[in-house]
Protein backbone atom coordinates (compact mmCIF):
# COMPACT_ATOMS: atom_id res chain seq x y z
CA UNK A 1 0.00 0.00 0.00
CA UNK A 2 2.80 2.44 0.91
CA UNK A 3 4.53 1.64 -2.39
CA UNK A 4 1.29 2.32 -4.26
CA UNK A 5 0.93 5.68 -2.48
CA UNK A 6 4.55 6.58 -3.33
CA UNK A 7 3.97 5.70 -7.01
CA UNK A 8 0.74 7.73 -6.96
CA UNK A 9 2.52 10.88 -5.74
CA UNK A 10 5.28 10.27 -8.27
CA UNK A 11 2.74 10.03 -11.11
CA UNK A 12 0.84 13.12 -9.92
CA UNK A 13 4.05 15.14 -9.61
CA UNK A 14 5.25 14.14 -13.07
CA UNK A 15 2.04 15.61 -14.57
CA UNK A 16 1.47 18.54 -12.24
CA UNK A 17 -0.72 20.72 -14.44
CA UNK A 18 -2.86 17.84 -15.67
CA UNK A 19 -3.31 16.54 -12.12
CA UNK A 20 -4.26 20.00 -10.80
CA UNK A 21 -6.85 20.52 -13.54
CA UNK A 22 -8.24 17.07 -12.77
CA UNK A 23 -8.52 17.96 -9.07
CA UNK A 24 -10.11 21.33 -9.82
CA UNK A 25 -13.64 19.94 -9.99
CA UNK A 26 -13.18 18.20 -6.63
CA UNK A 27 -11.61 21.33 -5.12
CA UNK A 28 -14.48 23.58 -6.22
CA UNK A 29 -17.16 21.09 -5.12
CA UNK A 30 -15.69 20.51 -1.68
CA UNK A 31 -15.00 24.23 -1.16
CA UNK A 32 -18.55 25.14 -2.18
CA UNK A 33 -20.11 22.60 0.17
CA UNK A 34 -17.97 23.62 3.16
CA UNK A 35 -18.59 27.32 2.51
CA UNK A 36 -22.36 26.78 2.20
CA UNK A 37 -22.61 24.55 5.29
CA UNK A 38 -20.50 27.00 7.32
CA UNK A 39 -22.64 29.91 6.12
CA UNK A 40 -25.83 28.04 7.05
CA UNK A 41 -24.52 27.28 10.54
CA UNK A 42 -23.23 30.82 10.93
CA UNK A 43 -26.63 32.23 9.92
CA UNK A 44 -28.40 29.88 12.34
CA UNK A 45 -26.06 30.89 15.15
CA UNK A 46 -26.66 34.57 14.31
CA UNK A 47 -30.43 34.03 14.47
CA UNK A 48 -30.03 32.39 17.88
CA UNK A 49 -27.85 35.24 19.17
CA UNK A 50 -30.19 37.88 17.72
CA UNK A 51 -33.08 36.45 19.73
CA UNK A 52 -31.30 35.39 22.89
CA UNK A 53 -28.95 38.37 22.99
CA UNK A 54 -25.73 38.60 24.93
CA UNK A 55 -25.82 35.05 26.21
CA UNK A 56 -27.33 35.39 29.71
CA UNK A 57 -29.56 32.40 28.82
CA UNK A 58 -32.49 34.01 30.65
CA UNK A 59 -36.00 32.64 30.17
CA UNK A 60 -39.11 34.57 31.21
CA UNK A 61 -42.16 32.71 32.51
CA UNK A 62 -45.40 34.70 32.61
CA UNK A 63 -49.03 34.09 33.43
CA UNK A 64 -51.09 33.83 30.23
CA UNK A 65 -54.80 34.22 29.74
CA UNK A 66 -55.44 32.23 26.58
CA UNK A 67 -53.07 33.37 23.86
CA UNK A 68 -51.69 36.49 25.53
CA UNK A 69 -49.79 37.37 28.71
CA UNK A 70 -51.86 38.87 31.51
CA UNK A 71 -51.55 42.66 31.48
CA UNK A 72 -52.68 43.98 34.88
CA UNK A 73 -52.88 47.50 33.43
CA UNK A 74 -55.93 46.56 31.37
CA UNK A 75 -57.17 43.27 32.87
CA UNK A 76 -58.71 42.19 36.13
CA UNK A 77 -56.17 40.53 38.39
CA UNK A 78 -57.06 36.83 38.85
CA UNK A 79 -57.81 36.28 42.54
CA UNK A 80 -57.17 32.53 42.32
CA UNK A 81 -53.44 32.81 41.57
CA UNK A 82 -51.32 32.55 44.72
CA UNK A 83 -48.19 34.56 45.38
CA UNK A 84 -45.07 32.50 44.64
CA UNK A 85 -43.62 31.34 47.94
CA UNK A 86 -39.99 30.80 48.91
CA UNK A 87 -40.67 27.05 48.88
CA UNK A 88 -41.79 27.16 45.24
CA UNK A 89 -38.82 29.36 44.37
CA UNK A 90 -36.52 26.76 45.93
CA UNK A 91 -38.16 24.00 43.85
CA UNK A 92 -37.30 25.99 40.73
CA UNK A 93 -33.71 26.51 41.93
CA UNK A 94 -33.39 22.75 42.50
CA UNK A 95 -33.89 22.08 38.77
CA UNK A 96 -30.58 20.94 37.29
CA UNK A 97 -31.03 23.20 34.23
CA UNK A 98 -31.54 26.33 36.38
CA UNK A 99 -28.65 28.35 37.81
CA UNK A 100 -30.59 31.31 39.21
CA UNK A 101 -34.16 32.56 39.55
CA UNK A 102 -35.83 35.92 40.13
CA UNK A 103 -39.42 36.97 40.85
CA UNK A 104 -40.62 40.33 39.60
CA UNK A 105 -43.63 42.50 38.73
CA UNK A 106 -43.79 44.45 35.48
CA UNK A 107 -46.10 46.93 33.85
CA UNK A 108 -45.73 49.18 30.83
CA UNK A 109 -47.62 52.24 31.95
CA UNK A 110 -47.83 54.88 29.24
CA UNK A 111 -48.37 57.93 31.47
CA UNK A 112 -46.93 56.93 34.82
CA UNK A 113 -43.29 58.08 34.90
CA UNK A 114 -42.52 61.84 35.09
CA UNK A 115 -39.58 64.07 35.82
CA UNK A 116 -40.64 67.71 36.26
CA UNK A 117 -42.77 68.22 33.14
CA UNK A 118 -41.30 65.43 31.00
CA UNK A 119 -42.93 62.02 30.69
CA UNK A 120 -41.38 58.72 29.62
CA UNK A 121 -44.30 57.41 27.59
CA UNK A 122 -44.32 53.62 27.55
CA UNK A 123 -41.58 53.17 30.12
CA UNK A 124 -41.47 49.81 31.86
CA UNK A 125 -41.98 49.82 35.63
CA UNK A 126 -40.47 46.72 37.21
CA UNK A 127 -40.63 45.65 40.84
CA UNK A 128 -37.55 43.51 41.41
CA UNK A 129 -36.11 41.25 44.07
CA UNK A 130 -32.44 41.00 45.04
CA UNK A 131 -31.65 38.52 42.22
CA UNK A 132 -33.12 40.44 39.29
CA UNK A 133 -29.99 42.30 38.17
CA UNK A 134 -27.74 39.24 38.21
CA UNK A 135 -30.25 36.97 36.45
CA UNK A 136 -30.76 39.44 33.61
CA UNK A 137 -27.09 40.38 33.42
CA UNK A 138 -27.31 44.01 34.60
CA UNK A 139 -24.67 45.95 36.50
CA UNK A 140 -24.65 49.27 38.32
CA UNK A 141 -22.92 51.77 36.02
CA UNK A 142 -23.46 54.78 38.23
CA UNK A 143 -24.62 55.32 41.79
CA UNK A 144 -25.57 52.31 43.90
CA UNK A 145 -27.94 49.38 43.85
CA UNK A 146 -30.72 48.41 46.24
CA UNK A 147 -29.66 47.54 49.78
CA UNK A 148 -31.41 45.14 52.19
CA UNK A 149 -32.54 48.19 54.16
CA UNK A 150 -34.28 49.58 51.05
CA UNK A 151 -36.37 46.42 50.90
CA UNK A 152 -37.01 46.20 54.63
CA UNK A 153 -38.08 49.82 55.05
CA UNK A 154 -39.86 50.03 51.68
CA UNK A 155 -37.82 53.06 50.72
CA UNK A 156 -39.01 54.87 47.62
CA UNK A 157 -35.82 54.49 45.61
CA UNK A 158 -35.34 53.60 41.94
CA UNK A 159 -32.81 52.44 39.39
CA UNK A 160 -33.09 53.57 35.77
CA UNK A 161 -31.45 52.52 32.52
CA UNK A 162 -29.65 54.78 30.06
CA UNK A 163 -32.66 54.98 27.74
CA UNK A 164 -34.78 56.47 30.51
CA UNK A 165 -31.94 58.83 31.45
CA UNK A 166 -31.81 60.11 27.86
CA UNK A 167 -35.62 60.43 27.75
CA UNK A 168 -36.18 62.26 31.03
CA UNK A 169 -33.05 64.08 32.13
CA UNK A 170 -31.67 65.61 28.93
CA UNK A 171 -28.02 65.35 29.93
CA UNK A 172 -28.50 66.00 33.65
CA UNK A 173 -26.99 63.67 36.25
CA UNK A 174 -29.98 61.54 37.36
CA UNK A 175 -28.49 60.48 40.71
CA UNK A 176 -30.43 62.07 43.55
CA UNK A 177 -33.19 63.37 41.27
CA UNK A 178 -36.80 62.61 42.11
CA UNK A 179 -39.08 61.01 39.53
CA UNK A 180 -42.82 60.56 39.93
CA UNK A 181 -44.21 57.09 39.37
CA UNK A 182 -48.00 57.13 39.47
CA UNK A 183 -47.73 60.40 41.42
CA UNK A 184 -45.47 58.81 44.04
CA UNK A 185 -41.98 60.36 44.45
CA UNK A 186 -39.02 58.00 43.99
CA UNK A 187 -35.38 58.99 44.32
CA UNK A 188 -33.04 57.77 41.60
CA UNK A 189 -30.06 56.07 43.28
CA UNK A 190 -28.39 54.39 40.33
CA UNK A 191 -28.14 53.76 36.59
CA UNK A 192 -28.02 50.17 35.29
CA UNK A 193 -26.72 48.71 32.05
CA UNK A 194 -26.15 45.26 30.60
CA UNK A 195 -22.82 43.63 31.42
CA UNK A 196 -22.55 42.33 27.86
CA UNK A 197 -24.31 44.69 25.52
CA UNK A 198 -25.47 43.09 22.30
CA UNK A 199 -27.08 44.49 19.18
CA UNK A 200 -28.70 42.08 16.73
CA UNK A 201 -27.54 42.10 13.11
CA UNK A 202 -30.22 43.98 11.17
CA UNK A 203 -30.23 43.72 7.36
CA UNK A 204 -33.88 44.17 6.41
CA UNK A 205 -37.00 45.79 7.84
CA UNK A 206 -38.27 42.27 8.57
CA UNK A 207 -35.18 41.66 10.73
CA UNK A 208 -35.81 44.96 12.49
CA UNK A 209 -39.35 44.04 13.51
CA UNK A 210 -38.30 40.47 14.37
CA UNK A 211 -35.39 41.28 16.66
CA UNK A 212 -35.84 44.85 17.90
CA UNK A 213 -38.15 46.05 20.64
CA UNK A 214 -39.59 49.15 18.98
CA UNK A 215 -41.68 50.12 22.03
CA UNK A 216 -38.90 50.36 24.60
CA UNK A 217 -38.88 53.82 26.17
CA UNK A 218 -36.61 52.78 29.00
CA UNK A 219 -37.24 51.15 32.35
CA UNK A 220 -37.34 52.07 35.99
CA UNK A 221 -36.67 49.46 38.68
CA UNK A 222 -38.05 49.67 42.18
CA UNK A 223 -37.83 47.22 45.12
CA UNK A 224 -40.65 44.68 44.93
CA UNK A 225 -41.55 45.61 48.50
CA UNK A 226 -42.65 49.00 47.08
CA UNK A 227 -44.97 47.46 44.50
CA UNK A 228 -48.12 47.68 46.67
CA UNK A 229 -47.51 51.43 47.00
CA UNK A 230 -48.11 51.78 43.27
CA UNK A 231 -50.33 48.85 42.44
CA UNK A 232 -52.13 45.97 44.14
CA UNK A 233 -51.17 43.65 46.94
CA UNK A 234 -50.62 39.98 46.06
CA UNK A 235 -50.43 40.71 42.34
CA UNK A 236 -49.27 37.63 40.37
CA UNK A 237 -45.53 37.65 39.77
CA UNK A 238 -43.55 36.85 36.68
CA UNK A 239 -40.50 34.60 36.92
CA UNK A 240 -37.18 34.57 35.10
CA UNK A 241 -34.63 31.78 35.29
CA UNK A 242 -31.07 31.68 34.04
CA UNK A 243 -30.31 28.35 32.39
CA UNK A 244 -26.93 26.66 32.59
CA UNK A 245 -26.55 26.82 28.81
CA UNK A 246 -28.42 28.08 25.77
CA UNK A 247 -29.54 24.55 24.90
CA UNK A 248 -31.06 24.17 28.39
CA UNK A 249 -33.28 27.22 28.05
CA UNK A 250 -36.32 25.42 26.63
CA UNK A 251 -36.30 22.70 29.27
CA UNK A 252 -35.61 25.15 32.11
CA UNK A 253 -38.55 27.33 31.04
CA UNK A 254 -40.94 24.41 30.59
CA UNK A 255 -40.12 22.78 33.94
CA UNK A 256 -40.42 26.11 35.74
CA UNK A 257 -43.82 26.72 34.16
CA UNK A 258 -44.93 23.23 35.22
CA UNK A 259 -43.94 23.92 38.85
CA UNK A 260 -45.77 27.27 38.85
CA UNK A 261 -48.91 25.79 37.25
CA UNK A 262 -48.93 22.94 39.75
CA UNK A 263 -48.54 25.38 42.63
CA UNK A 264 -51.42 27.52 41.30
CA UNK A 265 -53.65 24.52 40.61
CA UNK A 266 -53.57 25.18 36.86
CA UNK A 267 -53.26 22.70 34.04
CA UNK A 268 -49.72 21.52 33.34
CA UNK A 269 -50.64 19.77 30.09
CA UNK A 270 -48.49 20.63 27.08
CA UNK A 271 -50.25 23.12 24.84
CA UNK A 272 -49.46 24.96 21.67
CA UNK A 273 -47.06 27.89 22.02
CA UNK A 274 -48.91 31.13 22.58
CA UNK A 275 -47.83 32.60 19.25
CA UNK A 276 -49.17 29.60 17.32
CA UNK A 277 -52.69 29.58 18.75
CA UNK A 278 -55.36 31.01 16.50
CA UNK A 279 -58.02 33.46 17.52
CA UNK A 280 -60.65 30.85 16.64
CA UNK A 281 -59.11 28.44 19.14
CA UNK A 282 -59.13 31.11 21.84
CA UNK A 283 -62.78 31.91 21.09
CA UNK A 284 -63.60 28.20 21.28
CA UNK A 285 -62.01 28.03 24.74
CA UNK A 286 -64.13 30.97 25.90
CA UNK A 287 -67.28 29.40 24.51
CA UNK A 288 -66.47 26.08 26.19
CA UNK A 289 -65.90 27.83 29.52
CA UNK A 290 -69.21 29.65 29.19
CA UNK A 291 -71.07 26.39 28.42
CA UNK A 292 -69.58 24.81 31.53
CA UNK A 293 -70.75 27.77 33.55
CA UNK A 294 -67.22 28.49 34.76
CA UNK A 295 -65.04 31.58 34.88
CA UNK A 296 -63.76 31.97 31.33
CA UNK A 297 -60.62 33.80 32.43
CA UNK A 298 -59.74 31.04 34.91
CA UNK A 299 -60.37 28.35 32.28
CA UNK A 300 -57.52 29.74 30.16
CA UNK A 301 -55.01 30.77 32.81
CA UNK A 302 -51.62 29.10 32.55
CA UNK A 303 -47.98 29.94 33.18
CA UNK A 304 -45.95 29.73 30.01
CA UNK A 305 -42.30 30.23 29.22
CA UNK A 306 -40.97 32.57 26.57
CA UNK A 307 -39.26 29.98 24.36
CA UNK A 308 -36.74 32.07 22.42
CA UNK A 309 -34.80 28.94 21.45
CA UNK A 310 -37.89 27.49 19.79
CA UNK A 311 -38.49 30.77 17.96
CA UNK A 312 -34.89 30.65 16.75
CA UNK A 313 -35.37 27.10 15.48
CA UNK A 314 -38.49 28.14 13.57
CA UNK A 315 -36.60 30.99 11.89
CA UNK A 316 -33.69 28.65 11.16
CA UNK A 317 -36.00 26.09 9.54
CA UNK A 318 -37.34 28.76 7.20
CA UNK A 319 -33.86 29.35 5.77
CA UNK A 320 -32.57 25.77 5.97
CA UNK A 321 -34.85 24.38 3.25
CA UNK A 322 -33.45 26.85 0.71
CA UNK A 323 -29.87 26.42 1.89
CA UNK A 324 -30.06 22.63 1.66
CA UNK A 325 -30.96 22.98 -2.02
CA UNK A 326 -27.74 24.95 -2.47
CA UNK A 327 -25.77 22.06 -0.94
CA UNK A 328 -27.28 19.61 -3.42
CA UNK A 329 -26.53 21.95 -6.31
CA UNK A 330 -22.93 22.29 -5.13
CA UNK A 331 -22.70 18.50 -4.93
CA UNK A 332 -23.21 18.32 -8.69
CA UNK A 333 -19.74 19.77 -9.15
CA UNK A 334 -18.38 16.78 -7.22
CA UNK A 335 -20.03 14.50 -9.76
CA UNK A 336 -18.43 16.49 -12.56
CA UNK A 337 -15.09 16.31 -10.74
CA UNK A 338 -15.47 12.54 -10.40
CA UNK A 339 -16.04 12.20 -14.13
CA UNK A 340 -12.87 14.22 -14.69
CA UNK A 341 -10.96 11.80 -12.44
CA UNK A 342 -12.31 8.84 -14.42
CA UNK A 343 -11.31 10.49 -17.67
CA UNK A 344 -7.73 11.24 -16.60
CA UNK A 345 -7.30 7.76 -15.11
CA UNK A 346 -8.39 6.20 -18.42
CA UNK A 347 -5.80 8.37 -20.15
CA UNK A 348 -3.21 7.26 -17.58
CA UNK A 349 -4.01 3.59 -18.21
CA UNK A 350 -3.62 4.12 -21.94
CA UNK A 351 -0.30 5.93 -21.50
CA UNK A 352 1.07 3.21 -19.23
CA UNK A 353 -0.10 0.20 -21.21
CA UNK A 354 3.43 -1.09 -21.87
CA UNK A 355 4.34 -0.57 -18.19
CA UNK A 356 1.31 -2.64 -17.16
CA UNK A 357 2.20 -5.37 -19.65
CA UNK A 358 5.75 -5.51 -18.35
CA UNK A 359 4.57 -5.80 -14.74
CA UNK A 360 2.20 -8.60 -15.63
CA UNK A 361 4.89 -10.37 -17.62
CA UNK A 362 7.17 -10.54 -14.59
CA UNK A 363 4.39 -11.90 -12.35
CA UNK A 364 2.26 -8.98 -11.14
CA UNK A 365 -1.26 -10.13 -10.25
CA UNK A 366 -4.49 -8.47 -11.37
CA UNK A 367 -5.18 -7.34 -7.79
CA UNK A 368 -1.83 -5.54 -7.60
CA UNK A 369 -2.52 -3.61 -10.81
CA UNK A 370 -6.08 -2.87 -9.66
CA UNK A 371 -4.97 -1.51 -6.26
CA UNK A 372 -2.21 0.60 -7.83
CA UNK A 373 -4.63 2.55 -10.00
CA UNK A 374 -7.34 2.70 -7.34
CA UNK A 375 -4.80 4.13 -4.90
CA UNK A 376 -3.70 6.73 -7.44
CA UNK A 377 -7.32 7.81 -8.01
CA UNK A 378 -7.97 7.99 -4.25
CA UNK A 379 -4.78 9.99 -3.61
CA UNK A 380 -5.65 12.37 -6.46
CA UNK A 381 -9.14 13.09 -5.12
CA UNK A 382 -7.96 13.23 -1.49
CA UNK A 383 -5.45 15.94 -2.41
CA UNK A 384 -8.27 17.77 -4.16
CA UNK A 385 -10.41 17.36 -1.04
CA UNK A 386 -7.71 18.83 1.22
CA UNK A 387 -7.19 21.81 -1.09
CA UNK A 388 -10.97 22.18 -1.31
CA UNK A 389 -11.24 22.29 2.48
CA UNK A 390 -8.61 25.03 2.68
CA UNK A 391 -10.41 27.05 -0.01
CA UNK A 392 -13.79 26.41 1.67
CA UNK A 393 -12.55 27.72 5.02
CA UNK A 394 -11.28 30.88 3.36
CA UNK A 395 -14.56 31.34 1.46
CA UNK A 396 -16.61 30.80 4.63
CA UNK A 397 -14.64 33.50 6.45
CA UNK A 398 -14.93 35.93 3.52
CA UNK A 399 -18.70 35.35 3.17
CA UNK A 400 -19.22 35.81 6.92
CA UNK A 401 -17.22 39.05 6.85
CA UNK A 402 -19.15 40.43 3.87
CA UNK A 403 -22.53 39.49 5.37
CA UNK A 404 -21.64 40.67 8.87
CA UNK A 405 -22.58 37.27 10.34
CA UNK A 406 -20.76 34.73 12.49
CA UNK A 407 -18.23 32.38 10.89
CA UNK A 408 -18.92 28.84 12.10
CA UNK A 409 -16.70 26.03 10.79
CA UNK A 410 -18.44 22.66 10.63
CA UNK A 411 -15.98 19.92 11.64
CA UNK A 412 -18.39 17.11 10.59
CA UNK A 413 -18.69 18.75 7.15
CA UNK A 414 -14.88 18.75 6.81
CA UNK A 415 -14.60 15.08 7.82
CA UNK A 416 -17.41 14.09 5.47
CA UNK A 417 -15.83 16.12 2.66
CA UNK A 418 -12.48 14.33 2.97
CA UNK A 419 -14.17 10.92 3.15
CA UNK A 420 -16.47 11.76 0.26
CA UNK A 421 -13.60 12.87 -1.93
CA UNK A 422 -11.81 9.55 -1.30
CA UNK A 423 -14.98 7.61 -2.09
CA UNK A 424 -15.31 9.55 -5.35
CA UNK A 425 -11.75 8.56 -6.21
CA UNK A 426 -12.45 4.89 -5.57
CA UNK A 427 -15.79 4.85 -7.41
CA UNK A 428 -14.68 6.78 -10.50
CA UNK A 429 -11.24 5.15 -10.49
CA UNK A 430 -12.71 1.65 -10.45
CA UNK A 431 -13.45 1.39 -14.17
CA UNK A 432 -9.96 2.50 -15.31
CA UNK A 433 -8.39 0.23 -12.67
CA UNK A 434 -10.37 -2.79 -13.86
CA UNK A 435 -9.40 -1.97 -17.43
CA UNK A 436 -5.73 -1.86 -16.45
CA UNK A 437 -5.94 -5.10 -14.45
CA UNK A 438 -7.59 -6.97 -17.33
CA UNK A 439 -5.08 -5.98 -20.01
CA UNK A 440 -3.53 -8.94 -21.84
CA UNK A 441 0.23 -8.80 -21.13
CA UNK A 442 1.19 -9.78 -24.70
CA UNK A 443 -1.07 -7.11 -26.24
CA UNK A 444 0.13 -4.57 -23.68
CA UNK A 445 3.79 -5.22 -24.50
CA UNK A 446 3.06 -4.80 -28.21
CA UNK A 447 1.17 -1.53 -27.68
CA UNK A 448 2.74 1.49 -29.38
Amino acid sequence: MLENIRLSFQGIWSHKMRSFLTMLGIIIGIAAIIAIVSTIQGTNEQIKRNLIGSGTNTVRIQLYNGSYPIDPTYETIPSTIPVISEEVKQQILDLKEVNAVTLYHQRQDYNAVFYVDTTAAGAKIIGVDTSYLSVFGYRIEKGRGFSPTDYRLCRKVALVDQTLVDTLFDGEDPIGKTVEIRQEPFTVIGVVGLMDSFQPVIKTMEDYYTYMNTENAGMVLIPDSDWPILYQFDEPQSVAVRAGSTDDMTQAGKQTADILNKNAGLSTEESLPAQEETEDAAEADIAEGAMLGGDTSTQQLRYRSEDLLEQAKQLQNLSNSTNQMLVWIASISLLVGGIGVMNIMLVSVTERTREIGLKKAIGAKKSMILWQFLTEAAVLTSMGGILGIALGLVLARVIATLNGTISVISVPAIIIAVGFSMVIGVIFGLLPSIKAANLNPIDALRYE
